[in-house]
């Protein structure tokens, strides 16, 4: 079984030894001090609150490491079974494989990796880029803590949609990524059919840059009373990403992240930090885990052993103590 080392040992700083991170937790926390970039702000006062994280500031210094101890946790969502194959077309995410699997030597060369989403995608981006760098792949993130959706619905998200275009379009033209990687995110408001074309529209951004797109499901996280009017737009997003996926020839590929989190987000499975949507360390490390197996089994990279990065400076990265995970 795939394990990768504890991330829920205490914190220390050189003056003060906090509490043991990432504990379950039952308040609901609402908004994290980070502040959307101005690209990703809303144009008028008619836009929903963005929902992204902890409220108060980082309850670890600026710069503190989480100090790992020697046991080693099982990572979720590990089994005997190999990454899900194309029976079903563009769509993968099988559990992960007992080692890190050899790359696709038949497939694209991965070393640019793009990643896209909102702030569930931004509290895994540190993991993510540790992960990838450690198998030799570069990696730039532009998930928006307030923001990031890419489906052009009707309500006052589809400005964030316009927004998320055009930081894409300058991501492409200046990182050049081979793989452009999108999660699903909580703000995919709109018609299955709007969402469809929204994802197609992405793929072909992708294709004109000459890179191939990933898709993955979101995790299950709370539908609160933020969520509860766009619930069936939220569970109608990945089957539409899925469809789109499906038509793509190839290059689109769906991932279904249920194969890590499961389906209900109170779960201790699902891995939630406090406020039930976001991820703590070692939730990010096992979804940069299980991403990268994933990406293995479709290009040419290797993914490293988590030991090789799961106690990394990234562990102390401000997002999240904005979540509260120490």
């Amino acid at each position: 079984m795939t394990r990768i080392p504890a991330l829920c040992e205490r914190e220390m700083t050189a003056a003060v030894t906090t509490r043991t991170a990432c504990l379950p937790r039952t308040m609901h926390i609402k908004h994290m001090d980070q502040t959307p970039s101005p690209s990703q702000r809303p144009a008028t006062p008619t836009a929903p609150v963005r929902r992204s994280g902890g409220l108060g500031k980082p309850v670890t210094a600026a710069g503190a490491l989480l100090v790992v101890g020697a046991s080693l946790l099982a990572l979720t969502g590990c089994g005997s079974s190999t990454a899900g194959g194309d029976g079903d077309a563009g769509r993968t995410g099988g559990a992960s494989a007992a080692a890190p699997p050899a790359g696709n030597k038949d497939g694209k060369q991965l070393s640019k990796l793009l990643w896209m989403g909102d702030s569930i995608a931004d509290a895994e981006a540190p993991a993510l880029g540790a992960a990838m760098k450690a198998g030799g792949v570069e990696v730039k993130s532009i998930a928006s803590a307030g923001g990031g959706t890419v489906v052009k619905g009707d309500g006052p998200t589809g400005k964030f949609a316009d927004d998320t275009f055009k930081d894409l379009s300058k991501a492409v033209g200046s990182f050049h990524p081979d793989i452009i990687a999108y999660q699903v995110t909580t703000y995919d408001w709109g018609s299955p059919a709007q969402q469809s074309s929204s994802y197609e529209r992405l793929a072909k951004v992708a294709k004109d840059a000459g890179a191939e797109l990933v898709i993955v499901s979101a995790p299950p996280f709370k539908i609160d009373e933020f969520y509860k009017d766009h619930e069936a737009a939220i569970k109608s997003a990945p089957k539409a990403a899925e469809a789109a996926a499906g038509k793509s020839a190839g290059r689109t590929r769906f991932l279904d992240a249920s194969a890590l989190w499961g389906t209900d987000s109170a779960a201790a499975k699902a891995q939630r930090s406090q406020d039930g949507i976001h991820s703590c360390q070692q939730g990010s490390a096992a979804f940069a885990n299980w991403f990268g197996a994933q990406l293995a089994t479709h290009y040419s990279f290797t993914p490293a052993p988590a030991d090789q990065w799961a106690k990394g400076s990234w562990t102390g990265s401000k997002v999240y103590g904005q979540l509260k995970c120490g």
